[in-house]
């Protein structure tokens, strides 16, 4: 299970930049998506134009979660309940810095870093680009911005099929001075409902720490 994922995974794990993207929501209307954050209807007969909401509810480190996994090269880390939740390395050809496995479980989740810095707001295109560019049915199915830790993250929910296997990512996605971070939940379609309470969890033990 887990090496099929983490195939599945590889369109996720650099940021690509491009100035609009094609993308299908899950009700079937095609939509670019713009670098400021906002998408429009491709349809020219539809001028509205849609807005990634903002989540008003503040979201922060659970208690259990007491150990911090830091990055080596930018300033931030992860809050984990070690009981929980084990977690190695990743290897120097790997873009991901750190890999995560719930114990026994089909749940996994990967911090990306990288120094380059990207607003927040153009990463809802870049992320969708990626994971079009693996699976074409790719969607969209939930995205808003939230306050975790007291930064702004944009928070999105994507779901595709490659080579017949369903998957599903739930993911919090950063940029600014620190730089650009993908920490990205991922595991099988019908597992995710299962696994949705140890994901925001998880996520929610991400943290921007000063330099």
């Amino acid at each position: 299970m887990k090496r099929i994922l983490l195939v599945l995974t590889g369109c996720f794990l650099a940021f690509t930049t491009n100035a609009q993207v094609k993308a299908v929501t899950e009700k079937g209307d095609e939509v670019l998506l713009y670098d400021n954050g906002t998408w429009s209807y491709l349809n020219a007969a539809s001028k509205e134009e849609i807005v990634i909401p903002e989540n008003p509810g503040t979201f922060s480190t659970d208690k259990a979660s007491s150990f911090l996994v830091k990055s080596d090269r930018i300033p931030v880390g992860i809050n984990i309940n070690p009981k929980l939740w084990s977690f190695k390395k990743a290897g120097e050809e790997e873009a991901a810095e750190f890999e995560f496995q719930l114990k026994n479980e089909d749940l996994y989740m990967l911090l990306i870093t990288e120094k380059i810095e990207i607003p927040v707001e153009s990463l809802s295109g870049i992320a969708f680009e990626n994971a079009q560019s693996a699976a074409p049915d790719a969607k969209i199915v939930a995205q808003e911005y939230r306050m975790v830790n007291g930064v702004k993250v944009l928070m999105m929910q994507m779901e595709g099929t490659i080579q017949g296997v369903k998957f599903k990512y739930f993911g919090y996605y950063y940029g600014g001075p620190a730089g650009a971070v993908q920490v990205l939940c991922y595991t099988a379609s019908n597992l995710f409902d299962g696994y949705k309470d140890e994901m925001e969890t998880l996520l929610n033990g991400f943290v921007v720490m000063e330099k």
